[in-house]
């Protein structure tokens, strides 16, 4: 007979429940024989229905309360059980202290690292989820490729017409497509000029803004308050500062940026954008405003300009892969051919990524604010679980070094007949009652160290804001976990003990030189090898990113933001900052050193006689004559700008040495002279410089072409002497009041701008070296509770071999060899490993350091000599202890 001709498994239980009772096993054998009668006779589908309403008719009111009768017997036995279990569980806690107290306050240091990277991650998981449609939004980039097909650039933002166009092609497909432009810190102030602030995260808006993100108006409506131009919505924050308790609405505030002065009326007022969102604002604008300043037919043909953030709002049902099918017909409609004649397709791309994939998996070469990476989410999950994954193995650990003295119980209780599952279930409640005290412990030390870890990773968590469910279910998930996976290995491994041998008090796997406890021992320094050699290598890392040589003077130079004001009047205002003692230099470019080359044209080279189209990107930076030599760039051929000579202002063309090679000559003085043609300019290369590192060592060196500027320079240089930073920034201060009145004096240095695109791997660091001597502490903990026990155990033979003659020195050798082996052989597999996972860590650096062998002995060597002084403490003690109050008999 098949499976399937059995009667119904249910029932098959239910008689199982009561197969003590005759009257249920009369039953069952009846109701059986009835069902494979029926299956002869009418088929399996028919016997199982009669056998069914059998069951049910037995279950008539005098059975049921049977039933009830039986199950509430049942429930005030588990009770009792339960209650008996907490109460051993108790007692075991209670009468070995020191075991309980590292077991409890181990676990507790590993769940409250646990519940911190927990709340870290789920805050970093949760970025731009808060509005109501961020399934359907959509980030849009453009990227730009080579004649090879390789990528030449790739920008978060894109030029202005594709906004429209695309609502205007893709009509069905997208729903909307809204538009935000950086107003790149105007001065707002006041109609009474009494307030003014240079507002860094104002922003220009198309109207629909509001359709696309759930920001909540506080004031206002979001239907109209954007539509009309000169119309402005300030955050909560923003509003308070300008306008303290007064209702804003209706006012106005004075925008001044571009040369431009323009009265904005505020329509609305919203509340400020989580801390979980990819970008933070103060103002945003509409964008019709802008639209006036530049003009609408003009705005719609520059695609050239990619300084907009742009995101489409898909419809319910409307998959993006329609969007992605028609993109290369949509470039090719607007874009027509690339300089060699190619569709536009070819050579330019626009992608999509969710909105809410922008903060943890988005990095390109330009963003709205910095963001995070999924990279190090994922290293701070497998840190807190290595720690906690100690901590487990210390509980493991000292419960089976403990069997000895729970030997003895499991055998009494199973000769006087508990069951394996009992003594299972025993040990399981100990583990999760253990698991239970430590999470509120773990509890108590998160609330202390939560403002610190704040600090250090810059969010604002705190265990009232989360919500409460996720804090509930992760904080039950942990304690059942660990109670489980650290009670598990001691409860199955003290079960199985046979009564007879350990109640004749026979050693308990004595046989067995390489057991489990050992393997674990490895494991833990195995781990803490690994992280304290990954805190050397970033270390190293970090140290040659700051101090290799980058290729021109970074030291001593001081960035100011320009106007059109300084911009028009630079030479005088040069002569007369150079008067002040403390300066050296002064120049002005368009792009300053350890910011990003995100300009750049198209254009052609003189090659082998024949004007060539440029097929690669060059990155542009417009200078003054002075820039070069300021920064003290090193020439290769040709020479400087030259202020007598008027043509350099408009034909003159200085390239790095990365530009002359992608342009195919074969060296710096054969490209001198050569015509050269770049953004609509026509002229020569007059210069070739070596290669510098413009950007952070995160990217490669970019081919470069300087020009001297006509009207795009933001950033003025100050070169100041040699500890006189003060003095130069006292006095620079003064002059820009007059020079930006209103405005607030932030200057920053390069040698710090550069040092800042590093603080992803310095907070890195810092947290690897921070978990990892706390995974030491974890392992040395359970080490420490280890060989403690492990000394109680022999302390008769300690007794004897001092009787014998034994030195206190050979002791301390016999023991601690024990455990030194087991780290030796913890080194011994960290070395490869760490070599191999530092090594890919560092392939993803274009300019990285070597691995150094004084970082790997130095990361072995520490643990070595923390787990010698940890077991030291105890095996001093019994050695020194007198051996007749060790020997004397029980």
């Amino acid at each position: 007979m098949t499976k399937e001709d059995r009667p119904p498994r249910v029932f098959e239980r239910l008689f199982e429940w009561f197969c003590a009772d005759d009257f249920f096993e009369e039953l069952q054998g009846d109701l059986e024989e009835a069902y494979y009668h029926n299956v002869e006779v009418h088929g399996t589908a028919v016997a199982r229905n009669i056998y069914r309403k059998e069951v049910l008719l037995m279950l008539r009111p005098s059975v049921m309360k049977k039933i009830k009768g039986r199950f509430k017997n049942s429930n005030s036995n588990n009770i009792d059980m339960i209650r008996n279990y907490l109460k051993i569980a108790v007692r075991n806690i209670l009468g070995q202290k020191l075991y309980s107290f590292i077991n409890i306050f181990g676990l507790a240091v590993g769940m409250a690292a646990t519940i911190l990277i927990s709340l870290y991650v789920q805050n970093e998981l949760s970025y731009d989820k808060y509005h109501d449609k961020a399934d359907r939004i959509y980030r849009v980039s453009r990227e730009w490729l080579n004649q090879d097909g390789e990528s030449s650039l790739h920008l978060g933002h894109i030029a202005p017409p594709f906004a429209p166009l695309i609502e205007n092609d893709f009509e069905g497909v997208v729903e909307q497509a809204v538009r935000l432009m950086s107003g790149y810190g105007p001065l707002m102030s006041t109609a009474d000029g009494e307030k003014q602030f240079e507002e860094d995260n104002f922003f220009f808006a198309d109207a629909d803004v509001f359709k696309v993100f759930s920001w909540e108006f506080i004031k206002g409506k979001p239907e109209t308050a954007l539509v009309e131009p000169n119309t402005l919505v300030l955050s909560e924050t923003a509003a308070k500062r300008y306008f303290g308790d007064e209702d804003p609405i209706d006012k106005s505030l004075t925008f001044n940026n571009f040369g431009l002065e323009i009265e904005m009326k505020i329509t609305g007022i919203i509340q400020d954008a989580p801390n979980n969102s990819h970008f933070h604002y103060n103002m945003i604008a509409s964008f019709l405003t802008y639209e006036n300043v530049v003009g609408k037919e003009q705005l719609m043909q520059q695609f050239g300009s990619n300084n907009f953030s742009t995101f489409l709002l898909f419809p319910e049902g409307v998959s993006p892969t329609e969007f992605e099918a028609g993109v290369p017909a949509f470039m090719d409609k607007h874009l027509g051919q690339s300089n060699d004649g190619n569709p536009a397709s070819l050579t330019n791309k626009l992608h999509l990524m969710p909105l809410t994939d922008i903060h943890l998996h988005s990095h390109l070469d330009s963003e709205i604010e910095a963001n995070g990476d999924i990279k190090y989410v994922y290293t701070y999950i497998i840190i807190a679980l290595f720690i906690l994954l100690i901590a487990c193995i210390n509980f493991m650990n000292l419960s089976t070094a403990r069997s000895m003295k729970r030997a003895k119980e499991v055998g009494v209780r199973k000769v006087m007949g508990a069951f394996r599952t009992s003594l299972i279930r025993q040990f399981i409640t100990e583990s999760v009652l253990l698991a239970t005290v430590s999470a509120i412990l773990a509890v108590g030390i998160v609330v202390v160290v939560m403002p610190w870890f704040n600090n250090f990773s810059g969010k604002q968590l705190s265990l009232t804001t989360v919500d409460p469910l996720f804090f509930s279910v992760l904080l039950l998930g942990v304690v059942l976990v660990v109670g489980l996976i650290a009670g598990s290995y001691p409860a199955f491994y003290l079960s199985n003990f046979t009564p007879v041998k350990v109640l004749k008090g026979a050693k308990l796997n004595s046989h067995k030189k390489v057991n489990l406890r050992s393997v674990l021992v490895i494991f833990q320094f195995f781990i803490s090898i690994c992280l304290i050699i990954g805190v050397g290598v970033i270390g190293d890392q970090i140290e040659y990113m700051k101090t290799k040589d980058l290729g021109f003077r970074k030291d001593n130079m001081i960035v100011l933001p320009s106007n059109q004001q300084i911009h028009d009047n630079f030479q005088m205002i040069r002569d007369r900052l150079m008067k002040q003692p403390s300066i050296e230099d002064v120049t002005f470019a368009s792009r300053v050193p350890s910011g990003r080359l995100l300009d750049s044209q198209g254009g052609q080279a003189e090659i082998g006689g024949e004007m060539v189209n440029i097929n690669f990107r060059i990155a542009d930076i417009h200078v003054d004559h002075s820039y070069l030599k300021t920064l003290d760039v090193k020439f290769l051929a040709g020479r400087n700008f030259d202020y007598n000579l008027a043509s350099d202002s408009t034909e003159a063309f200085i390239l790095n040495n990365a530009a002359i090679l992608g342009l195919g000559y074969t060296s710096p003085e054969e490209a001198v002279g050569k015509k050269f043609n770049y953004g609509g300019r026509n002229g020569f290369i007059t210069g070739v410089v070596d290669d510098f590192h413009f950007e952070s060592l995160h990217q490669s060196i970019a081919p470069m072409v300087f020009l001297i500027t006509q009207g795009r320079a933001r950033n003025v240089i100050v070169q100041f002497k040699e500890g006189m930073e003060i003095e130069a920034s006292d006095y620079l201060k003064g002059e820009w009041e007059t020079l930006r009145p209103g405005s607030t004096f932030d200057y920053y240095t390069i040698s710090e701008s550069f040092n800042d695109q590093y603080m992803a791997e310095e907070k890195l660091s810092q947290l690897v070296s921070y978990f990892s001597w706390l995974t030491i502490f974890v392992a040395v903990l359970g080490l420490f509770g280890l060989s403690s026990f492990s000394i109680e155990q022999n302390i008769k033979e300690i007794g004897i071999r001092k009787v014998l003659g034994a030195s206190v020195g050979s002791v301390m050798y016999l023991f601690t060899k024990r455990f030194a082996i087991l780290v030796i052989i913890g080194i011994i597999i960290a070395i490869p490993a760490s070599y191999y996972g530092m090594t890919e860590w560092l392939s993803g650096f274009p300019y990285a350091t070597s691995l150094k062998p004084m970082t790997f002995i130095v990361g072995g060597v520490s643990a070595l000599l923390l787990a010698i002084v940890t077991v030291s403490y105890e095996i001093i003690k019994a050695a020194v202890s007198n051996p007749v109050s060790t020997l004397r008999s029980e």
